[in-house]
């Protein structure tokens, strides 16, 4: 699976410690930044990996930060973005299986490295199931995104 990959500051040790890991899953990693340990904006990056989802570049991203809700929050205003803080296993499977979430946000310092490895694993592994009832309320989550984009454009 291709992933795309990205920190801020607070999460970069983490991502590149983790980096290793991703071949060990059979993941093809593009990693968008940042490449050190320097305050950078957590929006700038999320929409670096969003797009490389959002494009199909990537099939999946994932994204570090210091808690993950930035990184969440600055996902999910892009339209084509699903993306949810995952910081217990059955969150990081079941965001795919049941809302087709193709961005997975994780705070370096809310969990550890070891447990971070079992999310992306869990992430990675998890379909989304095509029953008929997750279907529609994955549609009316796209019908809320156009819906809030149409009045947006018309202000």
């Amino acid at each position: 699976m291709h992933i795309a990959i990205g920190s801020d500051h607070c999460g970069f040790e983490m991502k590149n410690a983790l980096l290793p890991f991703f071949k060990t899953i059979g993941c093809d990693v593009v990693d968008y930044g940042c490449y050190s340990g320097e305050t950078v904006d957590f929006p700038d990056i999320s929409r670096e990996v969003c797009d490389a989802v959002r494009s199909g570049k990537s099939e999946r991203g994932i994204l570090f930060c210091g808690t993950g809700v930035g990184a969440a929050i600055a996902s999910n205003k892009i339209n084509g973005i699903r993306a949810a803080v995952c910081h217990d296993i059955h969150s990081a499977h079941q965001s795919v299986e049941h809302d087709n979430v193709n961005v997975m946000c994780i705070g370096a310092q809310i969990i550890g490295p070891w447990l971070a490895e079992d999310l992306i694993k869990s992430f990675v592994n998890a379909i989304f199931s095509p029953e008929e009832h997750l279907l529609r309320r994955v549609e009316k989550l796209e019908q809320l995104e156009l819906r809030s984009s149409r009045e947006f454009n018309a202000d």
